[in-house]
């Protein structure tokens, strides 16, 4: 049985893709690809990103 691909956690080199602030969120997208949102702009495409059932990764040090 082949190991389950993980994506690495979000370090301080990760950007947001709207601003360029630091990384809080990482959402898996069904086709594959994936998009980075710091915590304001996490906030504000979350409900949509659940909607999409996209993958969430968030980071463990804020309440997004």
């Amino acid at each position: 049985m082949p190991d389950t691909l993980t994506r690495p956690e979000l370090t301080a080199a990760d950007r947001c893709d709207r601003c360029g602030a630091a990384a809080k969120l990482r959402a898996v997208l069904q086709s594959g690809g994936e998009l980075l949102f710091c915590g304001h702009h996490a906030r504000e495409f979350k409900s949509g990103l659940n909607e999409i059932e996209a993958d969430l990764q968030e980071d463990e040090q804020i309440e997004l």
